[in-house]
């Protein structure tokens, strides 16, 4: 089988697993696998799966933190034609059920670290045909380790490949799968960054920074290398020393990050920078929010002309600058790769000349477009005919390289996660003290931005520090930790339409063109 027969099935382990039994594929805190190890786990998995009725376009549900039996599980997905939706561990029990149930799970593995969230969504999703824990025992649910224990590890007869939904916050309601029909046409964004990796299966070493089940660390971190034969570690949990001791330690060559990754390792002194060999990284991807310029240009100047960046999203886009011509285009997110066509749009849809700053729009391919899953009302209200935007303004120079100037209010980007302030809001309002709220996105140094809850209050309330910590602790019982506001700001109105909706960009405009209060 050649190896582009075994992509299209799904079976790309499989054809390094007959070259390259024993190369390490994948190594962690809670273990290691070996191509042929990770090959044959992932046939017992299908065979499982099989066993308790799952058939293709069935759906999987994956809660897991970063350890071996999450890449089983994504590579059995890929073989069999089952539908993977990793899940967000941070996310609060009723939204983790609410995914595990929306997906149409058939079989659901869960990490017994995130027992109290499996459970429950378990619990609450009727169409499972079988639970699955890894790492120890969970309530009502089988031992992973077992039932795999019975399973044959010869590769599957009919591989077929398989497909991911993952899930996006939404501006309203809950969180929306981007669900796929139809495979979409071979990526020019990830065949650019093949061409300038430059992976060397049998002696390259890339590093896992961030969780999983987002879907720059799935794809980009694991995926991607794993798919050129390369030795991928798994981090439990980012640290930038840890890292840095890592890169050392192993020579790492590859790897992928967020901003604000860049941002900490920057900021470790001197004399912790310098304990560490990091000359062996030829590649350090990075994108999902934007980057500080002086913090990329120091990061250049610390490792060489070996920081790539590209702008996408879950739902696609595919731009992507180099080295070179980031510092020829300081601030550039790049140019759009083979096929991709971008437009800069105003307020009506009409594009927009060079230079003019509006919303970036991508035309959806014709097939494999995305759509929201079971959501038809929130498809139509991303796409304008056969383009559709992440929400990002920006604007193209002379040499078509993409700037972006910023985002629209409603996306808050932390950390390099998407964070949605009227998911927020919603909370916030319901402690008694609230008549209104604004939540925005604001500066934060490390983050890049932190949230921020804007409120008008209630007549019969007075702004001070004590109600500002009460509405703090209210809003952190209700929502993820990653959505929290870390502050309050009281407002005695706030901007509005004629309407009556309240203009959230010209509250948040005011905190980055340097005020404090609205």
């Amino acid at each position: 089988m050649s190896f582009e027969d075994a992509a299209a099935k799904g079976m790309v382990v499989a054809w390094h697993a007959a070259r390259a039994p024993d190369r390490l594929a994948i190594s962690s805190e809670q273990g290691d696998r070996t191509f042929s190890e990770l090959n044959a786990q992932a046939n017992r998995l299908v065979e499982l799966l099989r066993g308790a009725g799952l058939v293709p376009g069935d759906g999987v549900a994956l809660l897991c933190v970063n350890r071996p039996e999450f890449v089983e599980t994504v590579m059995a997905c890929q073989r069999a034609g089952f539908r993977l939706t990793p899940v967000n561990w941070h996310l609060t029990a009723d939204e983790v059920a609410y995914i595990v149930e929306n997906c149409e799970a058939k079989a659901f593995v869960a990490d017994a670290r995130l027992a109290a969230a499996a459970i429950q969504a378990a619990s609450a999703t009727s169409g499972l045909r079988v639970t699955l824990a890894v790492g120890g025992p969970i309530k009502g649910f089988a031992s992973y380790d077992t039932l795999m224990a019975r399973e044959s590890g010869e590769n599957v007869p009919n591989p077929l490949l398989g497909s991911q939904m993952l899930y996006t916050s939404g501006t309203t309601g809950h969180p929306k799968g981007v669900y796929r029909g139809s495979a979409p046409p071979a990526s020019s964004l990830f065949a650019k960054m093949v061409e300038t990796a430059q992976f060397n299966g049998a002696d390259d070493v890339s590093v896992v920074t961030g969780p999983l089940y987002h879907a720059a660390p799935l794809s980009l971190n694991l995926l991607l290398p794993l798919s050129a034969g390369v030795h991928t570690l798994l981090m439990d949990k980012w640290d930038a020393e840890a890292m840095l001791r890592l890169v050392d330690q192993h020579r790492i060559t590859h790897t992928h990050i967020v901003p604000t990754m860049l941002n900490r390792l920057l900021h470790l002194t001197p004399d912790i920078r310098s304990k560490y060999d990091v000359s062996s990284l030829r590649w350090v991807l990075h994108g999902a929010a934007p980057c500080p310029v002086h913090v990329k240009q120091a990061a250049l100047e610390w490792l060489g002309p070996v920081v790539f960046e590209y702008y996408g999203a879950t739902e696609g886009g595919g731009v992507f600058i180099e080295p070179a011509e980031w510092l020829n285009k300081l601030g550039s997110v790049g140019r759009p790769t083979a096929g991709v066509v971008m437009q800069i749009q105003d307020e009506n849809g009409k594009e927009l000349p060079q230079g003019d700053v509006g919303t970036v729009y991508f035309e959806a391919p014709a097939t494999g477009r995305f759509e929201y899953f079971k959501a038809p009302e929130k498809t139509a209200g991303v796409y304008r005919g056969a383009f559709y935007t992440m929400g990002d303004l920006g604007y193209v120079d002379e040499d078509g390289f993409l700037f972006l100037t910023g985002r629209s209010a409603e996306v808050i980007i932390s950390g390099g996660v998407n964070i949605y302030p009227s998911e927020i809001d919603q909370e916030v309002l319901q402690h008694p003290a609230v008549k209104d709220v604004a939540t925005v996105g604001v500066p934060n140094p490390d983050w890049g931005e932190e949230v921020k809850a804007v409120i008008q209050l209630n007549q019969g309330y007075e702004p001070n520090e004590a109600l500002a910590e009460e509405i703090l602790v209210f809003a952190a019982a209700r929502l993820a930790t990653y959505k929290r506001p870390r502050t309050v700001d009281f407002a005695d109105d706030l901007p509005r339409l004629e309407t009556g909706k309240i203009v959230r960009r010209t509250v948040r405009d005011r905190y980055w063109q340097g005020e404090k209060k609205i």
